[in-house]
């Protein structure tokens, strides 16, 4: 046919596409920007930085299972677990704890020297500016090993390699900048903080106080362009004893000095801490913890503008590079740091429960308990998963703002729950403080990793379904960005493409929602993963209802959402528990399907799940349009609410896996450090073994009715070896259920003064 008889045919479909644009489009895009919430400057750049990758998956509500089991497994190359083995192995066996929080409130001497000659604060700085170029997985390892052994040296050695200026360096520094502080901060010459959160801005950065007015002044003999900068900051890991600090604060341009605006917005630069006007304050003490925290503050610093991280071109950047930095340390260091405290809680609290004895029974076998060390090991299982996959995400060269703040949020709330599971358990063992104590410190811990890095409340509340709705979904962002486009004509061009595939997205998503649902998740999509494969089934139904139930808040309550916080902390929850168990999935998957894991693996699965169905009944329960709530009812749990939390059976089985040396349980617990028998955990090991190599001779005296062990030898019921065993176990259990006690004048140095009502008083 000629291009002429081709005309026809094709006319009416341009005369469709113009008459729903002019007719529907239009209108439904005037609707859409009044629906839009407002949003600052920071909101936008926190939004926008990052990037999301097997978060979008699930947001799809058919994740491409491919994409999960397709990415690298985790691992360390031969230097990275050498140095695992060595220098973090030897730096653990240097550290005593106890003196550190209770004596020196600092590390000693040998261990900051040992730091900084293992170059440990250059872990992510490449080899070639003098660091050890470690991937974020060796990262992650060594943080969650050092973390077992001592939090304040964790701490000291996480955040250089976390939020700071080197990460801000690598990415963003001139050259210059890069040759003179990568390889000074590698070897420990400098010692880096970075000071943004300040008495009147923390999370809100929009709010922050602190100013940089672009003037001239004399710099090394020259008058040279810079900015006079006055602050005040607290919460400043490192400050105290740093020799560079990074500083967040907005530059201000009264006399145009740099262009017609008033305001740049907010900046970061990197200060020598001896620069005249710097003021160091005194130490915080967060949470009775002794690693460096404090305050400080400067008025009127002038600083050159080549101190700004990555020159002047960067002004005004400051906050999105933050932000992105974020993206990646905020899933390596807490969530790190968390695993290896759960980690620690899952191996001491076994053997302490089997070790301990009431009632003729080890503690550990008591229904009660079981509970809770069955969640200890379960949550060990989930946590090690996610810390895991959330590194090998940043080793693609993801920057997954929305995966490292779920990680970061439920790793450190997971511990919280654990350690005081792990407590419970000791008892009386736990909450006597002194250096047979391997809890109490970690404890006392946990509210910091709770707060910093975003409070968990914020970060559920706000951030995860917040950020992650705009950034994951596949049409939001793209017609957010359309709709704000000046670009009337273009606005409304690329907006009408978005808009009709984004609504028959939504029909497939209802659809398979209630098809899935109907169906308990049989024909929803999974790969052939043997055992595992039904989990992956309900991971995609779920996933759909998810997804469902994200589409119409957004619909439904527009801009509202913001303001509906709970409704987005549940969707933020059910989205969570969707990537937790992906997490656990992949694990296994790498792992080889190992078939001692599957009832951990079973247990996370069917946690998760019934976390997710509590979500997503919440958002139901809660939502405003009870019309449309009952109606979705029906697409999301059409046959009723049928999950169950983890059944006791399994509960109990997990437990066991805790009680009794395997290699599951080194599977389990492994990356921790033990230490010898000299010191309280591999006592407790040792401990562990002895009183189950003593089992079988107890229950051979029990069968001939001896108690005695000194009776039984004579009357050849045993021998004089394994006299010698049971004797080792009774001592070393006594060791490890002892307590620490001092001297009343070592405690307080009041203990001799008057009391009221003595006799001296």
């Amino acid at each position: 046919m000629t291009d002429a008889q081709d005309r026809p045919e094709t006319k009416p479909r341009r005369d469709w596409r113009t008459w729903r644009r002019e007719t529907l489009t239009r209108p439904l895009l005037a609707w859409y920007k009044k629906r839009l919430p407002p949003m600052s400057d920071t909101e936008r750049e926190a939004l926008e930085a990052g990037t999301v990758w097997w978060d979008a998956a699930l947001f799809t509500g058919k994740p491409d299972w491919r994409q999960l089991l397709g990415a690298p497994k985790a691992g360390l190359s031969e230097e990275e677990q050498a140095f695992l083995d060595g220098p973090v192995e030897e730096f653990c066996a240097m550290l005593d704890d106890w003196r550190i929080e209770n004596e020196w409130h600092d590390l000693p001497p040998d261990a900051w020297n040992f730091i900084k000659a293992q170059r440990f604060f250059g872990m992510i700085i490449p080899k070639e500016h003098g660091g050890l170029g470690f991937s974020a997985q060796a990262h992650s390892a060594v943080v969650s090993k050092i973390s077992t052994r001592s939090i304040t040296a964790a701490v000291t050695i996480m955040v250089p390699n976390s939020l700071g200026p080197a990460e801000l360096l690598l990415h963003y520094g001139t050259d210059k900048q890069k040759a003179h502080y990568l390889p000074r901060l590698a070897t420990g010459d400098d010692i880096p903080c970075f000071a943004l959160t300040g008495p009147e801005a923390g999370s809100d950065a929009s709010g922050m106080p602190d100013v940089g007015v672009v003037c001239r002044g004399t710099f090394e003999g020259e008058d040279v362009l810079g900015l006079r900068v006055t602050w005040s900051k607290r919460y400043i890991t490192l400050g105290p004893v740093a020799t560079v600090m990074g500083l967040a604060f907005r530059v201000l341009d009264p006399d145009h000095l740099l262009g017609e605006a008033d305001e740049h917005g907010i900046t970061v630069a990197l200060i020598p801490t001896d620069t005249p006007g710097v003021e160091i304050g005194r130490r915080h003490l967060p949470a009775h913890q002794a690693f460096m925290n404090g305050p400080n503050s400067g008025k009127d610093v002038f600083i050159p503008m080549d101190w700004i991280i990555g020159g002047q071109e960067r002004i005004g950047q400051g906050w999105r590079m933050l932000m992105e930095s974020l993206a990646a340390g905020r899933g390596i260091s807490l969530p790190a740091l968390s695993t290896g405290g759960v980690k620690l809680a899952a191996r001491t609290t076994g053997a302490y429960g089997r070790v301990r004895k009431q009632f003729g029974l080890s503690v550990g076998k008591f229904e009660g308990v079981q509970e809770a060390l069955g969640r200890i090991a379960g949550f060990a299982y989930l946590m090690e998963s996610m810390r895991r996959l959330t590194a090998v995400a940043v080793d693609m060269g993801e920057k997954p703002s929305v995966l490292s703040a779920i990680a970061k949020s439920h790793a450190t709330d997971m511990m919280r729950q654990a350690i005081n599971d792990a407590m419970d358990i000791h008892g009386g063992k736990a909450i006597c403080d002194g250096p047979r104590n391997y809890l109490a410190n970690v404890y006392h811990a946990m509210p910091v990793s709770i707060t910093v890095e975003g409070a968990n409340i914020l970060t559920r509340n706000l951030i995860i379904f917040g950020q992650g709705a705009i950034r994951c979904h596949p049409y939001l962002y793209k017609e957010m960005s359309a709709a704000h486009d000046p670009d009337a004509q273009k606005s409304l061009d690329v907006f009408d493409g978005l808009i009709w595939k984004h609504a028959g997205h939504q029909l497939l998503t209802l659809g398979r929602s209630l098809i899935h649902n109907l169906t308990f998740g049989w024909f929803a999509s999974a790969p052939d993963a043997g055992k595992a494969t039904r989990h992956y089934r309900q991971l995609s139904r779920y996933s759909a209802s998810f997804a469902l139930l994200a589409e119409i808040s957004l619909v439904v309550l527009g801009g509202g959402l913001k303001r509906k916080e709970n409704i987005s902390a549940r969707l933020g929850d059910a989205l969570s528990h969707l990537y937790i168990l992906s997490a656990a999935l992949k694990r296994f998957e790498d792992d080889g399907r190992p078939a001692g894991d599957l009832p951990l693996l079973n247990w996370s699965a069917h946690h998760s799940l019934y976390q997710i169905q509590i979500a997503l009944d919440g958002v139901l329960a809660n939502f405003p349009n009870r019309p449309l709530a009952w109606l979705l009812r029906l697409f999301v749990f059409p046959l009723g609410r049928h999950r169950r939390p983890p059944e006791d059976t399994l509960t109990g089985k997990i437990a066991d896996l805790l009680l009794a040396p395997s290699e599951i349980r080194d599977r389990l617990t492994a990356g921790i450090y033990i230490g010898p028998v000299d010191q309280p955990v591999g006592q407790l090991d040792a401990a562990l073994k002895a009183v189950l190599d003593a089992d079988a001779i107890s229950a051979r005296m029990r069968r001939a009715d001896v108690s005695d062990p000194t009776e039984a030898m004579t009357k050849k019921i045993i021998s004089p070896e394994e006299k010698e065993t049971l004797e080792r176990a009774v001592s070393l259990t006594h060791e490890v259920i002892a307590v620490d006690d001092f001297a009343p004048e070592d405690i307080s140095p009041l203990w001799n003064s008057p009391r009221a009502g003595s006799a001296e008083s």
